[in-house]
Order: structure tokens, then sequence, then C-alpha cells
């Protein structure tokens, strides 16, 4: 495999960009950190209604970003350790952990070396919403969460599914309607990640990106759930959604509450995300 080195630190140093614009975000599809200072910011409506409690759980929640949903599963009962390979979002965590007077403990430092950098084993190892794109080894990436597992401990994740990652309805293409879907982007993994400009953050669209180049590695649905079982979990379970957490693309409209859908006559209707439950027998 290709050194990914400058990719991640490219990475890192797009991420470290974003953190001030998320935690200003109060937009529809901001990141709600004023409903988690009033302890009323829940999470997204997929992980709400799979997840199950979480009270008196040992949580890890890997490539946590600044730390919302950390702090809401700590807000929940959890002890938690989240763990993020941006300074500035490590910075920024701990600063709510404490504000908030929660369980809740931040490590800096890059998904690869967790097992270096955090002690103990865990009942949930916890990992959502736009992680695995910026990763060049998923089977590597299985194996940390397998590790912190507990006998009997649990995996979920939940991500955009890889199918939909394939699309782009941009403007972008000379001589296409706007609005039109097409495939832009592969779908199984390549070595040399694609490299990306982004325009725009999701959860503010007005605010000026300090840092707009990234990279990001393309994974199959085989690539995760063989990553998981080649990791020694065991899977309970495997669920498509027609609904994702974010606008991720321009023809998507609101759909259940936080979540974005396909438009009403958009015919077939394709999975947007994905989730998974695995086991530490």
């Amino acid at each position: 495999m290709p050194d990914a080195g400058p990719y991640l630190q490219a990475n890192r140093a797009f991420w470290d960009g974003l953190v001030g614009i998320h935690v200003a975000s109060t937009g529809p599809d901001g990141y709600g950190v004023d409903a988690l200072r009033r302890g009323t910011r829940r999470l997204h409506a997929i992980e709400e209604a799979e997840l199950g409690p979480v009270d008196g759980l040992d949580v890890l929640h890997l490539q946590c970003h600044f730390g919302v949903d950390s702090l809401i599963l700590a807000q929940r009962g959890a002890r938690v350790t989240g763990l993020d390979f941006s300074s500035a979002a490590v910075r920024t965590a701990r600063g709510l952990a404490v504000e908030l007077g929660l369980d809740a403990r931040f490590v800096e430092g890059d998904v690869y070396a967790a097992p270096a950098l955090i002690e103990g084993r865990f009942d949930l190892v916890y990992v959502t919403w736009g992680t695995v794109c910026w990763l060049p080894d998923l089977a590597a990436w299985a194996k940390v969460a397998a590790h912190f597992l507990k006998p009997g401990g649990r995996f979920y994740f939940c991500d955009a599914h890889p199918a939909a990652l394939v699309f782009d309805d941009s403007d972008e293409a000379a001589g296409l309607p706007a609005g039109t879907l097409r495939v832009r982007y592969p779908y199984f993994h390549r070595e040399e990640p694609t490299a990306l400009e982004m325009t725009a953050d999701y959860a503010d669209p007005d605010a000026v990106l300090e840092n707009r180049r990234n990279f990001e590695w393309a994974h199959s649905v085989s690539d995760i759930v063989n990553a998981v079982i080649g990791a020694g979990l065991r899977l309970e379970w495997l669920h498509e959604h027609d609904e994702i957490a974010w606008k991720l693309l321009p023809a998507l409209v609101p759909g259940g509450p936080g979540q974005y859908r396909w438009p009403h006559g958009f015919d077939p209707r394709l999975p947007l995300s994905l989730s998974l439950s695995a086991r530490m027998d």
C-alpha cells in the first residue's frame, strides 16, 4: 500500500479547520451545541432507534470529532472515552466535558494508534457518520474496534451507504441538466484516494473553509462486513436505510427528524445509509 501519511495529514488539517465552524453551526444541519448544553440534544434518528440504553456502560467513541455524540452518551449515563485525530476537536471536546460536568475523556490520536493510546476494554465501541471514507485500511480499523471490546461487548457502526457515495448531482458536468444524478466516484476500494476540493460545508454552507482539499477512500459493503467479521466479531445484523443524517446530494429533501431522503417520486429508491451491530464472543 502506498504511504497514506500525506493524505491523512491533509485530512487532519481539513478537519482542524472545520471545528470552529461546526461548534458555531446553528442551522437545521448544525451540531446543536446549545441543545447539548441544555441536555436536549439527541442522536440522529437511526442511532436513536437502534442503539438502545447506554446507562452504566463503558463506551469508546472512535473518530468522535469534537464529541457531541460522545457527550450525549455521557448525559445518558455512559462512561465515555472519545478519540479523534484533530487536536482542535479534542481540545473543544475536553472543554465541553468540563463545562457540562460529564464523565467523558478525550484522546488525541490516529485511530490506528488507538491501542497504544487508550487502556482498558469497553462494553460498546461506537462509530458513526463520515468515518470510514477517511481511512485507507478498513481491516486494520475493524481490528482496532475489536481490540477494545470486552467479551460480549458490542460494536455499533452507522454511516453513508457505499452505493450512495458513487453519485454526484451537482451542476458541474457540462451539457447535463441541473440536478442530473450521475455516477462519478468509485464504489470499490482503490489504494489511491479520491482528491476532493470542498467549496461548502454540510453544517454551514455559508462558512468560509480554511482548508478545502481532502482525500477519501471508497469501501464497498462487502469491505465493511468482511473487515468486521475478519476482526473476530460476530455480525448480529446489517440494516440499509433510505435516509441519511446530512444532505449528501443536493437532490435530497428533508425526511424524518434531522434526516434526508430521495424526493417524492424518485424511483428506484436507493439506500442512503447503512448500520450494523456486531459482538465480541
